[in-house]
């Protein structure tokens, strides 16, 4: 099968050609796929998104135009393709059901605690001869409560890391998990009750219209003064502006954001020798209590390793059989 592969990066490219092994043509494109830039898929079969692509129904519609039928999303979330009009085109959608829940759970614990100690803020005093600790002073993990919204694959593994700590759990979703109740302590509880009572809170859960904004300028009311907030799923998941908000009157002592509502073409992406435009971004990045890393929580070799042998496995029984299990 011939496949375009949108938005390459040194990053992923040798787990996809290693797994690949000459099986079928693919074509790697370092440019993102949006309307401008479907036309790379022509004379293919299928193409491999990640979430920085665009598929919607007008994309989705010049790339059936071309004779692509099938979409591989090197990602779990779905939320940049349509996927009613795919199923109207006759197009077939397989994301990479789960790679690795530890990568996700691990960034976001690494974030709490570099916010917490102020880790970024030393090591910059250190690097300019300036010993002293004013400022930095943190807290002990054990013994704060940590809201956990989100407990699928990723949000129990966090809770078995942070139990690992010491913390109290307070977790909010519409399916429970009782073995982080028997196992970890974990409390179920609704979202007003886990805002009001977590010291840290955490997002672990995709992005659709329940939960867009789900972090909201009522929600962050409801939160404890100096709440620290990390985001290491979708960014709209979080209101920015209310965020911003929070931060300014010290409601949110702390943000740490992996993913941003506004981040395609700008994360993945080299902008250093440009002038920043989004003026919310910008703001962001000078605040020394919010810490930003490009939408890399997923990085590590185990969840590329496993992004490249979905991917392609996805490609090869679409050669085969016309079907892959990872379609809906």
């Amino acid at each position: 099968m011939k496949a375009a592969i949108f938005s390459v990066h040194g990053f992923d490219k040798p787990f996809l050609e290693q797994e690949n092994s000459g099986a079928h043509e693919l074509t790697y494109c370092t440019e993102r796929l949006v309307l401008d830039t479907a036309h790379l898929a022509k004379g293919h079969e299928a193409v491999a998104l990640l979430t920085s692509d665009t598929a919607n129904a007008e994309v989705l519609e010049r790339l059936r135009s071309y004779g692509v039928r099938y979409i591989a999303l090197r990602s779990v979330g779905h939320d940049h393709v349509d996927l009613i009009r795919a199923a109207e085109l006759k197009m077939n959608v397989a994301n990479v059901p789960a790679y690795s829940p530890h990568s996700i759970a691990e960034h976001a614990v690494a974030m709490m605690l570099a916010l917490n100690r102020k880790l970024i803020l030393a090591d910059n005093r250190v690097k300019r001869h300036d010993f002293h600790l004013d400022g930095l002073t943190g807290f002990d993990m054990n013994g704060r409560t940590v809201g956990i919204i989100g407990t699928g694959k990723i949000g129990a593994v966090l809770a078995k890391i942070l139990h690992g700590f010491g913390c109290h759990l307070l977790c909010h979703d519409k399916t429970e998990n009782p073995s982080l109740v028997s196992d970890h302590g974990a409390r179920y509880t609704d979202l007003d009750a886990l805002c009001k009572g977590s010291d840290i809170i955490t997002l672990n859960l995709p992005l659709n219209a329940g939960t867009r904004y789900l972090i909201n300028e009522r929600n962050i009311a409801l939160m404890k003064h100096g709440v620290m907030l990390i985001n290491t799923a979708r960014g709209a998941i979080v209101d920015t502006q209310a965020v911003l908000s929070g931060i300014y009157t010290g409601r949110i002592s702390a943000f740490g954001m992996d993913v941003y509502e506004h981040e395609k073409d700008l994360f993945f992406y080299d902008r250093s020798d440009e002038i920043l435009q989004d003026k919310t971004l910008a703001l962001l990045t000078t605040f020394s209590n919010v810490l930003i890393t490009a939408h890399q929580a997923f990085l590590t070799e185990e969840a590329l390793a496993e992004i490249g042998r979905v991917t392609i496995a996805n490609i090869d029984q679409w050669a085969r059989s016309g079907r892959s299990e990872n379609d809906p």
